[in-house]
């Protein structure tokens, strides 16, 4: 993730077909944090807590290929440093995914 765009977000997949989402930290922390995909839009909306709602689109087609058999996903949130070396993880959590 590079950009001092605070709306990016990037997934990994790894070798065992997991998925993370990663997105730069927001204000409060995440509680109670689900996802609902939509797959023919290509678009995501994660719900991290009652007041913090961020809408995802143009999320590649493997990532929903990956997903298909799973219950939820790993999110970490990084701080935005001007150094990429300098970005840590603020928040890491499952978020449950919804229909």
């Amino acid at each position: 993730m590079t950009g001092n765009d605070f709306n990016t977000f990037d997934f990994l997949i790894n070798d065992e077909d997991e998925v993370m989402l990663l997105i730069y930290a927001r204000e409060g922390e995440p509680q109670n944090a689900s996802i609902a995909f939509d797959s023919q839009a290509q678009t995501a909306v994660l719900t991290r807590n009652e007041g913090d709602v961020i809408e995802l689109s143009e999320i590649p087609a493997e990532v929903f290929d990956s997903l298909a058999e799973a219950d939820s996903l790993l999110v970490c949130e990084l701080s935005q440093e001007e150094k990429d070396e300098d970005t840590e993880i603020v928040y890491a959590y499952e978020a449950e995914i919804t229909d």
